[in-house]
């Protein structure tokens, strides 16, 4: 399969025309730590102040707000970011929604998620969790839910620019980069592999 890139370098191209509309597109790795870990203190306080679970209750479901954004993650990619609609239009489309990523990797500005997307999105959410669960379980389990999002921005971040050592992290940098430059239909997962394996999409 051909290399599906452009550029390694730390580069980045204009999405648009209007400068300002283009600004919002590039974004420093430390925003999503700005924006949403007061997000995740907000809402465990809540969770707290409801005092409706035993603390273990509110870990397990802290712990399984974690898990399920993995699954939100792999979902997302695969579906959402890989989706590609016919003609010309489309692949516009889906070259402003995932593949300049794709084809400017190490673009160090276009590595986490945008605040115009990544917070409607966590707004969304919310609101799911606030529709499926019981009013005392959503806070919690949205905290957990945004603190997996924070840790796959952060290494995603990290896969990309950082030199990694750790065994279990350079099996997570070596998916994501076969994801890259060997097979984009394989390797959704960023922050793990968990659902590659299961689903069977992982590199053999």
């Amino acid at each position: 399969m051909a290399k599906h890139f452009v550029s390694t370098k730390d580069e980045s191209i204009r999405l648009f025309n209007n400068p300002l509309l283009d600004f919002f597109t590039k974004v420093h790795w430390s925003v999503p730590l700005i924006i949403f870990v007061p997000v995740v203190l907000y809402n465990i306080r809540e969770a707290l102040e409801e005092m409706s679970l035993t603390t273990s209750s509110l870990i397990l479901l802290f712990l399984f707000g974690s898990f399920f954004w993995s699954f939100a993650e792999y979902v997302l990619h695969r579906y959402v970011f890989h989706f590609e609609l016919p003609g010309k239009l489309g692949a516009k489309i889906h070259f402003l929604i995932h593949g300049v990523h794709h084809d400017y990797p190490n673009d160090s500005r276009r590595l986490v998620m945008p605040p115009l997307v990544s917070i409607p999105l966590a707004f969304l959410f919310y609101q799911l969790f606030s529709l499926l669960l019981p009013s005392y379980w959503s806070n919690i389990f949205f905290a957990g839910f945004i603190l997996g999002y924070i840790i796959y921005d952060m290494m995603h971040y990290a896969i990309h620019h950082s030199k990694i050592n750790n065994k279990y992290w350079r099996t997570i940098q070596k998916n994501h980069m076969n994801h890259h430059f060997k097979n984009p239909k394989l390797g959704y997962g960023v922050s793990s592999d968990l659902w590659d394996r299961i689903i069977g999409t992982t590199f053999k």
